[in-house]
């Protein structure tokens, strides 16, 4: 789903930084957004370099782990695309009618775009 790891890491830290520790939280924070260095993280912290780490990568694990639960960053593209879907059918829709050539297939088969995309974000 999620190609590039960075990428990956921002979006859990988006829908599930809030569950974490603050320690957790602000290790995160400095090696991901900040691109500090887990020495000068460690150093900062006068913690060893593997414990910052081990910081880290435990709120990796937690915010996978409700992620592989939940599957909310899963469910939230996948609206996004059904939500794209029925807006480019209404654009459609509007340019037919401003042009004065809404035949009617267009419009069924518009409205069959919009119907099925609003049936699948029911669904979730």
């Amino acid at each position: 789903m999620i190609k590039n790891q960075a990428y990956r890491m921002a979006m859990l830290y988006d829908f599930y930084g809030d569950l974490l520790t603050d320690r957790q939280k602000e290790f995160y924070d400095l090696y991901y957004n900040e691109d500090l260095s887990l020495a000068e993280i460690a150093e900062n912290y006068g913690i060893s370099r593997q414990g910052v780490r081990d910081v880290i990568v435990r709120a990796e694990a937690t915010m996978t782990e409700i992620e592989d639960k939940t599957h909310l960053i899963r469910r939230f593209f996948r609206m996004k695309d059904e939500l794209a879907a029925i807006d480019a059918a209404a654009d459609q829709l509007l340019d037919a009618v401003r042009q004065g050539s809404l035949s009617d297939d267009l419009a069924e088969g518009c409205a069959n775009t919009i119907k099925e995309n609003t049936a699948k974000l029911k669904q979730e």
